[in-house]
């Protein structure tokens, strides 16, 4: 029997690293996970490590392809997004990866956009939002300003998929989903880098920039492997939907952030998209996403952690609260904002969270409730009625029972499914590599596809 075929995909996230193998249908057949302790930068701020990453990417590799049990036709990489890598003239690691959540002195942002404003026609050109590192064009200026010591060293930047693609190609290049997602570098008007790039001359460190699909054949051990250029994590979630999905959708892919996307805009964000936290992703032929976020999961956490010590129950009592129609009617009779949110602000949140409830469940229902009020205004924002009528939710809150009854009923025009895959970035990582096209029942197959109807009120 001939070795199967498959396509390998490394998927960094910032705590989890893993290793997958797909069959030619994209079903896993080997996967492999590790977690790496954070370095510090010179500051003291936690980074990733980049050194040790490398020795672990390249081991799992090479040991997957000695086995001789596969036969590995493509490999590609999918990873968080807003970091750089900086290499010197011999293509080494020149600085630590910084972390996009490390914060930089202020004078820093207010120079730039002193320099190159008007800042909301600056965020809107360029599809992002004032967010310190977690914009990657803000992190060049801060170093070319702030360090030019270091600066001057800098040869080429790369974004952190295209540096693993690097790794294993010694092939610098730049590709679409990383530079159009909130960097501040890239012009969806122009289709080019905005105006203040080139006068930084940045354009000299980037690397050439490549469409995503982009592959490079390599030979490794006497066996010729497609090598893709990497994808942006939620550029690479979102594929397997424009690939495998019948009608125009919105994606909201929920986790720590929940990020509402719509990638059938026509047009550019306006000044009232910014004003409203909307941001750009890009998908693979460069075209704009319209997306918004909130650190829902994040702000879920912090909230469930004060309901377990407001009534004393066990961290994990939230599990296995399920829906209740007769809880959900009387909270929403006499409806009123309890909670007062840590990770973002509403302009309906009291000063100071009140619980006036018995029972940690009728407590949970109502916290469930202001959450998905707020998910649902996080989604109109990037939704367009007249296109629009599918929603696709995927991620972490697919297995909360109250979030989607919550959805399906504050959004009863739309059509609300939820999938099922925890792999979704590495599968759109495969796909970007390969040729094939999807058939119509990938999402339904692939993805435990499920419909939700709004329940009826009595």
């Amino acid at each position: 029997m001939g070795k199967k075929k498959v396509t390998a995909v490394f998927d960094i996230g910032k705590t989890n690293k893993k290793f997958f193998l797909f069959d030619e249908n994209y079903e896993e057949v080997h996967r492999e996970y590790r977690q790496f302790k954070n370095k510090v930068d010179e500051e003291n701020h936690p980074c990733e490590d980049i050194e040790e990453l490398q020795v672990w990417l390249k081991s799992v590799f090479e040991n997957t392809i000695n086995l001789n049990t596969y036969d590995v036709q493509a490999l590609n990489f999918s990873t968080y997004g807003a970091s750089l890598v900086h290499l010197d003239e011999h293509g080494n690691p020149l600085l630590p990866m910084y972390n996009y959540t490390k914060p930089i002195p202020e004078e820093v942002t207010k120079s730039f956009f002193a320099r190159y404003g008007p800042k909301e026609q600056l965020l809107a050109l360029t599809g992002s939002d004032d967010a310190g590192l977690l914009n990657s064009g803000m992190q060049l200026y801060w170093l070319k300003h702030y360090k030019p010591e270091i600066f001057k060293r800098i040869k080429t930047s790369l974004h952190l998929p295209q540096y693993i693609s690097y790794v294993f190609t010694g092939v610098p290049v730049s590709e679409y989903t990383s530079l159009g997602s909130h960097t501040l570098l890239w012009n969806y008007q122009k289709k080019d880098y905005h105006d203040w790039v080139y006068k930084e001359g940045f354009h000299k460190i980037l690397a050439p920039l490549v469409p995503s699909e982009t592959s490079i054949n390599m030979n490794y051990n006497g066996n010729r492997i497609k090598v893709g250029v990497g994808i942006h994590d939620s550029s690479a979630a979102l594929l397997p939907y424009i690939r495998g999905a019948k009608e125009k959708f919105v994606l909201v892919s929920t986790g720590t952030w929940s990020i509402a996307f719509n990638p059938f805009i026509n047009g550019n964000l306006s000044e009232q998209d910014i004003k409203n936290d909307c941001i750009n992703y890009m998908r693979i032929n460069g075209k704009p996403v319209k997306a918004s976020r909130i650190f829902l999961g994040n702000e879920y956490k912090l909230q469930i952690d004060f309901l377990n010590k407001h009534y004393g129950v066990e961290k994990d009592r939230h599990k296995k609260v399920e829906f209740d129609f007769d809880t959900f009617f009387e909270i929403n009779k006499d409806f009123m904002h309890l909670f007062r949110w840590q990770s973002f602000s509403d302009e309906n949140m009291p000063d100071k969270t009140y619980i006036p409830y018995n029972t940690f469940e009728h407590a949970y229902h109502h916290l469930m409730i202001e959450l998905t009020m707020i998910q649902v205004k996080i989604i109109k924002r990037v939704m367009d009625d007249r296109v629009v009528n599918n929603l696709y939710i995927d991620g972490g809150f697919t297995d909360n029972d109250i979030y989607v009854k919550l959805l399906a009923h504050y959004l009863r025009n739309s059509q609300v499914m939820t999938t099922d895959s925890a792999l979704g970035s590495s599968i759109g990582a495969a796909i970007a590599v390969s040729d094939k096209k999807l058939n119509s029942k990938f999402l339904s197959k692939n993805y435990a596809l499920k419909k939700h109807v709004p329940f009826v009120i009595k």
